[in-house]
């Protein structure tokens, strides 16, 4: 008997019902056994095999995780489990070992990733756009949207760069581990998703 893969997705800001249902789409369209839920409390990590952190404010995101105790329970298993995650945004500055920035206090990282990102790197708002990437490993340019982006500034150790505009690291790869500055959850495009699905 195939067993089912379950994938959360944390439910504190940004975009998760997204989240959600292209994840969903995507184990539909692989024919894949699996689910996609909402984790809200403690006790769901313990439910999964994947972990998706969504973007959203990221002061507002790692205080809370960190307040629920998921913050604790997240790095534990990315470490002793090997618990596959991706960040998205907001998700990818979590995810990092070292920030850029005047109130980098304010934001609790989880250590995962090998690398340092600076938030809002490509400005505010305002400045949001849409780009062609190459992405190392997928077929043909991807349509990334962008949105308060960070940036990855540097990497190191076993983390590899897996796409830039310009030389701005956008994407990133440790072990199982996945960093986006950019959102594919607001794309039609499966193939990001995809790309996480067969790390899991």
């Amino acid at each position: 008997m195939v067993k089912k893969i379950s994938i959360g997705v944390i439910g504190i800001q940004g975009a998760i019902s997204e989240h959600v249902a292209i994840m969903q789409n995507t184990l539909k369209t692989t024919d894949t056994p699996g689910t996609v839920f909402i984790v809200k409390n403690l006790g769901d990590i313990n439910k999964i095999d994947a972990l998706i952190l969504p973007g959203g404010e990221t002061t507002t995101i790692s205080k809370i995780l960190y307040k629920l105790g998921l913050h604790t329970a997240i790095a534990k298993k990315i470490k002793e489990n090997n618990l596959p995650v991706m960040g998205t945004c907001a998700g990818c500055v979590i995810l990092a070992s070292e920030i850029i920035d005047d109130i980098k206090d304010d934001v609790k990282l989880l250590h995962a990733i090998d690398m340092q990102v600076e938030r809002n790197a490509f400005g505010r708002q305002k400045e949001s756009f849409e780009k062609n990437i190459n992405i190392e490993g997928v077929h043909h340019p991807y349509n990334a949207v962008f949105i308060r982006a960070p940036v990855i500034r540097k990497i190191w150790g076993k983390t590899k760069v897996l796409a830039k505009i310009n030389k701005k690291i956008v994407m990133a790869r440790q072990d199982n581990l996945l960093a986006l500055s950019f959102h594919p959850e607001l794309t039609n495009d499966l193939r990001i998703h995809n790309y996480f699905l067969d790390m899991i």
